[in-house]
């Protein structure tokens, strides 16, 4: 099998097409015609994930982050590019797309995960996923769902008695999105990374927040991934990765 048989794939859930337009997508390092029968996925392309992939014989990783993101001017022995390269690794990267992704994709997923259901829908060229709850219940209590359904070691989260039901949901970087969960309804804005003065905004707004961390809203997707072009391609092993991880610790 060649990486253009999973780019084509991925394709049918996750169209390239519709990546936002700053996004830097697809196969950014390699040749879509490598034959690969092994495959490592993992939320960002590390280190620790390059010598994962090399020590499992992987040819080819598949992130959510883009390993190139702006215009490289020169790389050398210690870059990323230049490790992939070396040891003759292909990455094919989906960031927005996957992020906007109706069908299958980090938002529909952190939704499934979290009790998110109901009519879920994205907001018209937006990345910001809306739905509701069974049962309407406190911030604080979706708060402590949301930490046990993602094993997260902590979140933040704001107006702890408000009632919620309906949830605005953008994994990864989504504090500009109070305002847009404002507009849409929505009783609290479930996110991995807000600014201190987008809290605000939300305060003021009367919208509760839920930031449980970047790493820990977008990384579930990637053993679903896994799962799904395992089932799609039995004849390759997909493998997700068991070193990627963002180094945070909480004291």
């Amino acid at each position: 099998m060649k990486i253009k048989n999973i780019t084509d794939y991925i394709d049918s859930f996750a169209p390239i097409e519709t990546a936002m337009d700053f996004d830097n997508i697809g196969l950014l390092v390699g040749n879509e015609n490598t034959e690969v029968t092994r495959v490592l996925c993992a939320l960002d392309i590390t280190d620790s994930v390059v010598a994962e992939a090399a020590e499992n014989n992987c040819e080819l990783i598949i992130s959510h982050h883009p390993i190139i993101f702006s215009p490289l001017k020169a790389v050398d022995k210690n870059d990323i590019v230049y490790k992939l390269i070396s040891n003759n690794i292909a990455a094919l990267c989906m960031h927005t797309n996957l992020d906007l992704s109706p069908i299958f994709g980090v938002n529909t997923v952190l939704a499934d995960i979290v009790g998110v259901r109901n009519n879920t829908a994205f907001v018209e060229g937006e990345c910001l996923y809306t739905g509701e709850l069974d049962d309407e219940i406190t911030n604080r209590d979706f708060a402590y769902r949301v930490k046990t359904a993602l094993g997260c070691k902590g979140v933040r989260y704001t107006m702890p008695d408000k009632k919620v039901k309906s949830v605005a949901i953008c994994s990864g970087s989504g504090g500009d999105y109070a305002g847009l969960a404002k507009d849409v309804g929505a009783d609290v804005l479930l996110t991995g990374e807000i600014k201190h003065h987008e809290i605000l905004d939300a305060n003021r707004l009367g919208i509760a927040v839920i930031d449980a961390g970047h790493f820990s809203t977008e990384n579930p997707v990637i053993a679903q991934l896994c799962a799904k072009l395992q089932k799609e391609f039995p004849e390759t092993d997909f493998i997700p990765s068991q070193t990627c991880t963002d180094g945070i610790e909480y004291c």
